[in-house]
């Protein structure tokens, strides 16, 4: 990368001030010795179409992009991806040299990393996986799940149209039941995802009957505040393997570390540390 223009990226969001986004890049730029910035910007709805164009000719290489604007992001850019037009919505935005915007989302690259590096003997095809939830983010881990070759994903939500939603743009291979009903069909996952908030810090609990949870199940949270929910205590106290959530969160941002810096980061035990701090 040439010294001659320092490369600067940054996160939008609204809010934003909570982000620890600033912190790990910063901690990869520190790690690598590059002389590079990495901001939080806060962008009001409605403002995201101006701020995307002004950001190239101020020396922007990309941004994250996190919650309102994950949607309007896709609609915005130039080319958007596979995975992103898919999913639809973007999370990394790549600024060309004559300005375009390049869209991608790498949340199910995050998640289905994260699994990997938690659980290295974990098959995907070992059988189904339980997914409570059918926010944003769980359009990510269903797609991902179903590309890394899991049979099927059984799907609950407390709105059971946004699941209905879902299976119909992803197919057969997802099968939705009842909210009431998700503690019954638990024993029959080889994995459980949590993608509710249910259970973070300053949110209700997550309330789903676990009796059918089997030891031997691999159970992760999106949430990693706090970093081991109710839901991971309860099931590495009855033998299950079990994967926090700040791991999706650190893998889903090397992608596009990478693109916007030239150097790809490793996600190790002082990465961690960094987002914790």
């Amino acid at each position: 990368m040439s010294e001659a223009r320092i490369p600067v990226a940054g996160v939008i969001g609204c809010p934003i001030a909570h982000s620890k986004s600033p912190q790990l890049q910063r901690h990869w730029l520190n790690t690598y010795g590059i002389r590079g910035h990495y901001v939080p910007l806060h962008v009001e709805p409605g403002d995201l179409e101006t701020v995307l164009r002004t950001l190239p000719k101020m020396g922007f290489t990309g941004v994250n992009v996190t919650l309102p604007h994950k949607e309007e992001a896709v609609a915005l850019a130039d080319q958007v991806t596979d995975r992103a037009t898919l999913i639809g919505a973007a999370n990394t935005l790549t600024f060309r040299e004559d300005g375009s915007i390049l869209a991608d989302n790498t949340d199910g690259y995050g998640f289905i990393t994260n699994l990997h590096q938690g659980a290295p003997d974990w098959d995907p095809a070992s059988g189904p996986a339980v997914v409570l939830g059918a926010g944003g983010a769980c359009r990510a881990v269903i797609a991902s799940l179903l590309e890394a070759g899991v049979p099927e994903v059984i799907l609950s939500n407390r709105t059971r149209g946004r699941a209905d939603q879902l299976r119909e743009e992803f197919g057969t291979r997802v099968r939705v039941v009842e909210w009431v009903q998700a503690g019954n069909v638990i024993e029959e996952g080889a994995l459980l995802v949590n993608t509710t908030s249910l259970g973070m810090l300053g949110k209700p609990r997550l309330r789903v009957p676990l009796d059918g949870l089997q030891p031997g199940t691999l159970v992760t949270d999106l949430i990693y505040t706090p970093l081991k929910t109710d839901l991971l205590t309860y099931a590495e106290e009855i033998g299950c393997q079990v994967v926090d959530g700040l791991g999706m969160l650190l893998h889903q941002a090397v992608p596009g570390f990478e693109r916007w810096f030239g150097q790809r980061p490793e996600v190790d035990n002082a990465t961690r540390a960094a987002a914790l701090r």
